[in-house]
């Protein structure tokens, strides 16, 4: 029998999900009695990447740039209209039956909102050691509640705790619950999507540290779905940029923060706060203007000229590529890519 995820060896570093111009359209249609498909909305169009085992990848945008698409369709949630994912080399799309079970239990997910993800009708045993009624052979029936206590003391809640319902604990206990949910396979991948944007400021800084602690402990890889670009730079290793449905940036944290060369990664970071008062004002605010446009019908060319003010005549006929540009060696979506100082000053 072939080596199972559990047995084969693990290097650090090595791709475990390669994404390859991953699509998802969702189709128009119109008419009451005879309807017909009269469009499309290019949720994700064209999505390429690499999870390395053990990294965090930060996929930033503004909402609807097709990021929660994006996870849905890594986790089989949505079928993609084309392309590829392979998680250690098995197509995750091709998967059927036994094999998409096993795919299924190597990665999980951690909802964005703690309030409706939890079932208020289940205790929190029963609601972390549901995954075991699917996948019993990866805890029998008499250990599985010992193996709930020990999860939930391994995302910092009372073992003690485990027949109390959702409605007892606070916004940021039920993350964890849910975090304790989607370690409960022993998964190789969590989905992260936007884990910590309902809760506090206070709660977000305790939950990013406990993924980041459980990363450190199991070796774990995160796909870290965010809007909010501090929390991504406090965890990923690498980040990827998102505009209308396609990555248009995407490089290591200090290449994405410090020598952005995309006009709309640097208007994101001139928007972002700065908590050093002697540093405020050194970073001029880009402001961009006209709205995002639909991504039924997206402009031609760069998704992003309408709204970019280096836009010359060439943005409106070719496509520019992600690739590796002469300003820095990252890539980035840009026929006129360069590192701004008004957002990195010096």
């Amino acid at each position: 029998m072939a080596a199972s995820a559990d047995t084969r060896t693990k290097v650090r570093g090595e791709t475990i999900l390669a994404v390859d111009n991953l699509v998802k359209h969702f189709p128009i249609s119109q008419g009451i009695l005879f309807r017909k498909t009269v469009g499309a909305v290019r949720a994700v169009d064209g999505v390429s990447f690499e999870l390395r085992r053990g990294e965090t990848l930060g996929v930033v945008g503004e909402s609807g740039c097709g990021k929660s698409t994006l996870a849905r369709l890594l986790m089989r949630l949505e079928t993609p209209t084309s392309g590829r994912a392979t998680l250690e080399g098995r197509d995750l799309f091709a998967a059927r039956g036994g094999e998409l079970r096993r795919l299924r239990r190597n990665m999980q997910m951690v909802m964005q909102d703690p309030y409706t993800s939890l079932n208020p009708r289940m205790t929190v045993g029963d609601i972390i050691g549901e995954p075991f009624e699917i996948h019993p052979e990866v805890a029998p029936k008499g250990q599985r509640q010992a193996r709930v206590r020990e999860l939930l003391d391994l995302v910092g809640l009372n073992p003690e705790h485990i027949n109390r319902y959702p409605h007892q604990f606070s916004g940021g206990q039920r993350q964890r619950i849910g975090i304790a949910r989607a370690l409960a396979l022993r998964p190789e991948i969590i989905v992260c999507d936007e884990p910590v944007s309902a809760l506090d400021v206070s709660i977000q800084a305790q939950v990013v540290n406990l993924l980041e602690q459980l990363q450190d402990e199991l070796g774990l890889s995160y796909i870290f779905i965010a809007h909010d670009l501090s929390v991504v730079r406090h965890i990923a290793d690498r980040v990827a940029v998102m505009y209308l449905g396609k990555i248009v940036e995407i490089g290591t944290e200090d290449e994405i923060y410090e020598r952005p060369t995309h006009p709309y990664t640097q208007a994101l970071l001139s928007a972002v706060p700065v908590p050093d008062p002697e540093l405020r004002g050194q970073r001029e605010i880009i402001r961009l203007t006209g709205d995002v446009p639909s991504p039924a019908n997206p402009p031609s060319g760069c998704r992003f000229r309408t709204r970019c003010w280096k836009a010359q005549e060439i943005c409106a006929q070719q496509e520019p590529l992600l690739v590796p540009q002469a300003a820095d060696p990252h890539p980035s979506a840009c026929h006129f890519a360069e590192v701004d100082t008004r957002v990195t000053p010096g």
